[in-house]
């Protein structure tokens, strides 16, 4: 199949197909006229890659364990590998990581939005509108 055919069959764009073609995760035949030939183990290898990806894992550690994933009743789950679980300790250690700063910056923000806010309250006296010279006259002087 074509790369059209294969967008077209898992859902992912043409474009995105080649840059995983350019992390070494997909690897299709060339024909003479240099179009791509892909198979069905390229739509497998797509559905894993996806899966793997939502897993938060970069490109880079994908390339590395792709060969370690298969499917078992329509999921993608892992296979006996030797550096699939030390692989996943260690991204799950630097999402953990990233998640701890987000939140850091997260009450950071939260912090200045607070002060922010609590500065562009109007006082009391700010907040009643000023009466009409007329409105604050004596009955007798209008």
């Amino acid at each position: 199949m074509r790369i059209g055919e294969l967008a077209s069959t898992t859902g992912v764009s043409r474009r995105l197909l080649r840059y995983y073609e350019d992390q070494g995760l997909l690897h299709p035949a060339r024909l003479a006229n240099g179009y791509r030939e892909y198979d069905d183990a390229d739509v497998t290898a797509v559905r894993h890659i996806r899966a793997l990806l939502t897993a938060g894992l970069p490109t880079a550690a994908i390339a590395g364990l792709l060969h370690c994933v298969r499917d078992e009743d329509g999921r993608t789950v892992p296979s006996p590998c030797p550096t699939m679980i030390t692989k996943l300790r260690q991204e799950r250690s630097r999402i953990t990581e990233t998640i701890t700063r987000l939140r850091t910056s997260q009450q950071a923000l939260d912090s200045f939005l607070a002060t922010a806010l609590l500065q562009t309250r109007p006082t009391p006296a700010e907040s009643t509108p000023p009466r009409s010279r007329e409105a604050s006259a004596p009955a007798g002087d209008r």
